[in-house]
């Protein structure tokens, strides 16, 4: 397997909680950014899915934590894009120390929504597809 792509992002005081620890939903907010940032890097422009009438949505999360994490702590956010057939596809992330200690780990379940008929798209991997210019960033 290809190296996943990462993006580092450095804790920041306001997203830590009254014990001083990062907050889940921040956890959340990362690996959701490390996302974006990889579809862009590939191409795939938030615009250009809803120029085509679908959006990406989340299905299930599971954030699982391994250490905790503080204000001015670096890390690395990577993101991994696994395709099989049907209509979701699975995100697998990481989120490490600029050491290297794995921090939390997020698994996700997704797929592309048709904007008009509220359903997911048969084919998710034909979207990302068309619209990637480099469709090796989101595993294709």
């Amino acid at each position: 397997m290809a190296t996943p792509f990462t993006v580092r992002i450095t804790v920041r005081g306001y997203e830590t909680d009254s014990q001083g620890h990062l907050n889940t939903s921040v956890y959340l907010q990362y690996a959701e950014h490390a996302r974006w940032v990889m579809m862009l890097q590939a191409g795939v422009r938030q615009s250009a899915l809803l120029d085509k009438g679908v959006g990406p949505v989340n299905i299930e999360t599971t954030l699982r934590f391994h250490r905790e994490l503080r204000a001015g702590d670096e890390v690395d956010v990577s993101c991994t894009f696994l395709w099989g057939e049907g209509k979701s596809f699975r995100m697998e992330q990481s989120i490490h120390t600029a050491e290297g200690t794995l921090a939390a780990e997020v698994h996700s379940v997704g797929g592309l929504m048709d904007l008009a008929t509220r359903r997911l798209v048969s084919d998710p991997r034909e979207h990302f597809r068309a619209l990637a210019a480099d469709a090796s960033l989101v595993g294709l």
